[in-house]
């Protein structure tokens, strides 16, 4: 028997702060994804520190959440 899978809001409710994330959620028109780390999350919203801006996002727009590993380290330019 399976254990019952977590909505998307029900996810991001239960995930430490920190935690990496991919977020989908609707937007007009469509659909975006935020990747970064989950900076707070509450009944209403959830905020995701992606490397350009913290996005906070309506849990009712959100479609789909899963925790991925962390980013590959950068390579240095070639000299």
């Amino acid at each position: 028997m399976s254990l019952p899978v977590p909505s998307p809001a029900g996810f991001l409710l239960a995930a430490a702060s920190g935690t990496r994330v991919v977020v989908r959620y609707r937007i007009e028109g469509g659909l975006a994804d935020a990747l970064g780390h989950l900076v707070a999350c509450d009944a209403g919203a959830c905020t995701i520190r992606t490397r350009q801006a913290d996005v906070v996002i309506p849990l009712e727009v959100v479609v789909a959440a899963k925790e991925v590993p962390p980013a590959p380290e950068r390579r240095r330019p070639r000299a």
